[in-house]
């Protein structure tokens, strides 16, 4: 009997990880003209990690980290060379000029925490 919980439990495991990794999507934001974007640096995320702005719109992210861990330290644009430290429990406000359509990554130093914005 042991052995059908533990395998029951197991098989729950295996799909909250495909679940997590392969059908999850998170939610999509679209930024509006001139608009600011508040994302919450929290549990090993960005909230919102997914941001859709128009092309040739100045934007506006304000950053908020409320996770503790070295990770969560920075923001890093590569695309765009951006590099910004986060403090805690605090707003950092990055302004962004107006960006051509592409997809334009961000994320920590250690690229565990990651998001992408999406130029349109």
């Amino acid at each position: 009997m042991n052995l059908l919980v533990i395998n029951i439990i197991g098989l729950a495991l295996i799909a909250l990880i495909i679940y997590w990794f392969w059908i999850y999507k998170p939610k999509n934001v679209r930024a509006k003209d001139q608009d600011i974007i508040k994302i919450i640096v929290e549990d090993g995320v960005y909230q919102p990690a997914h941001i859709s702005v128009p092309a040739e719109t100045e934007i506006t992210l304000e950053f908020e980290r409320k996770d503790e861990t070295p990770c969560a330290e920075m923001v890093i644009f590569p695309d765009l060379d951006i590099s910004e430290s986060l403090p805690i429990n605090k707003t950092k406000t990055i302004k962004l000029k107006k960006l051509e359509k592409g997809n334009y990554q961000f994320h920590c130093q250690m690229q565990m925490y990651k998001g992408e914005l999406h130029v349109e």
